[in-house]
């Protein structure tokens, strides 16, 4: 059979049947590798959920260590283990979705997961939306609290959670009341009949400017449990107090907040962006991975 010269035989032209079938490997490969990559992000967020849970039950289970280790008394380093717990498991139940949806390749998981990362996303970008405009508000609402806190210290003994918890961040920022050390010397369980001079919380005693043990051993109860080896037990009436006039934080806590925020601006900005955009990358994994499912399929059906 006559062949025109130059020009290739049939058998020699490639054929493009491959084409389709290569397309479809590498863009099965892709999909591959995205859904490895999910599997194994999302199984170290579900470690991660799993060692705060055991962290959180720990220390339900071991309070006394935490008490003197921490400086918390019992009901806020209670309210703190619950907290961590349930954190954890949140954690885990959306990485187990991440997870499972992405090694067995379910779309129904991985519609879910989309779907409860899209709805953090946005309540923390709401979140941040709302601190920003309405920082005024929030800052007068906090200031409330603090001196509602202060007026009713250690009048209630049995409840006093929120004394404690602000005790603690007395002694943690090294401050004295909301504004400064005089929001304590009207309050009703601090003033005294034997004395005029005003008293404060031993929170407000600042510690390092002395080394008189006599003091050291008057601030040993839980809150401060690191400077003496007792502790106060849970909703006990002893109230600790130092004078005035001694050695104590003339800062208030709101300036010292404040300092602490501004000193570490960056670093809290930094955790927002990181865990946004870790965010956004799981759900843009999660949503491609989601929607080229069935064209692999289809594909796999077309080419068996």
């Amino acid at each position: 059979m006559e062949t025109w010269e130059g020009l290739p035989s049939v058998s020699s032209v490639p054929t493009n049947s491959k084409a389709p079938q290569a397309k479809m490997s590498a863009q099965d490969s892709c999909l591959s590798l995205i859904k490895y990559l999910l599997f194994v992000f999302n199984l170290f967020f579900f470690v991660l959920g799993s060692l705060i849970f055991c962290f959180g039950i720990w220390i339900l289970i071991d309070k006394t260590s935490f008490v003197s280790f921490v400086g918390l008394s019992f009901v806020p380093l209670q309210i703190w283990s619950k907290a961590l717990a349930t954190s954890g498991i949140l954690t885990m139940g959306l990485a187990l979705l991440g997870c499972v949806g992405a090694l067995k390749e379910l779309r129904c998981l991985l519609g879910l997961y989309f779907g409860i990362l899209l709805l953090l996303f946005a309540t923390q970008i709401t979140l941040g939306i709302l601190i920003s405009t309405q920082r005024m508000r929030l800052e007068r609402r906090v200031k409330d609290i603090v001196m509602e806190t202060i007026q009713n210290y250690r009048s209630r003994p049995e409840e006093s959670v929120a004394e404690e918890s602000w005790d603690y961040v007395q002694f943690q920022l090294r401050c004295c009341g909301w504004n400064s050390p005089r929001d304590w010397f009207n309050i009703p369980s601090l003033v005294s009949n034997e004395s005029e001079v005003h008293h404060v919380p031993c929170s407000c005693y600042n510690s390092s400017a002395t080394n008189d043990s006599a003091v050291f051993d008057k601030l040993s109860f839980t809150q401060f449990s690191r400077l003496g080896p007792l502790a106060r037990p849970r909703h006990s009436t002893d109230l600790c107090v130092v004078p005035a006039n001694s050695n104590i934080y003339s800062e208030g806590c709101a300036r010292s907040l404040q300092k602490r925020l501004h000193n570490n601006l960056i670093s809290i900005v930094g955790i927002c962006l990181g865990v946004g955009l870790l965010e956004l990358s799981f759900m843009t994994l999660s949503i491609f991975l989601c929607r080229n499912l069935d064209q692999v399929y289809d594909r796999l059906a077309r080419y068996r």
